[in-house]
């Protein structure tokens, strides 16, 4: 049976961190806070594969209360998610937005389906990233903020 997920992730970006963005590091002079690197567009996309699972979110298995998970690297997440998830079904599809005001992600966009099929093990061609701004509307369009949006398409 293949079923679909939705996910979904907002982060406040703050000057000195880390703009990391499907496990690819971004120049630029604000990033995400969060527990984790705050990666929005990954914290999405597992949240997208866990409903797709029926397993959850990201909060009950990587809980923003639990020091094992301060500063680590979504990337990470995600391949536990993954691992998860192959002992039920396979990940067949994701696709995504993310939406910042600056910078252009439309330069990293291949790099970022790379480092995301390496994490998936699925082929570039079956995820898609789309990037978006807001247009100067609320906080993401006044740079305070980045979000994305993902569906995941799951065999199980």
């Amino acid at each position: 049976m293949v079923r679909i997920g939705l996910g979904y992730d907002i982060h406040r970006l703050s000057e000195g961190r880390r703009l990391v963005i499907g496990g690819v590091e971004i120049p630029h002079e604000k990033g995400p806070e969060g527990h984790s690197d705050g990666d929005v567009l990954i914290h999405a996309i597992i949240d997208a594969i866990l409903g797709a699972s029926a397993m959850g979110d990201i909060g009950s298995h990587f809980p923003d209360t639990d020091s094992e998970y301060k500063d680590i690297a979504s990337t990470e997440l995600l391949k536990r998610v993954s691992e998860k998830v192959a002992k039920v079904g396979r990940v067949e599809y994701v696709d995504s937005v993310v939406v910042i005001e600056r910078p252009k992600l439309a330069p990293h966009i291949v790099e970022i389906r790379k480092a995301l099929a390496g994490v998936l093990g699925i082929p570039e061609e079956k995820i898609s990233i789309k990037a978006k701004t807001a247009e100067g509307l609320g906080a993401v369009g006044r740079e305070e903020a980045i979000e994305a949006y993902a569906v995941a398409m799951v065999d199980v």
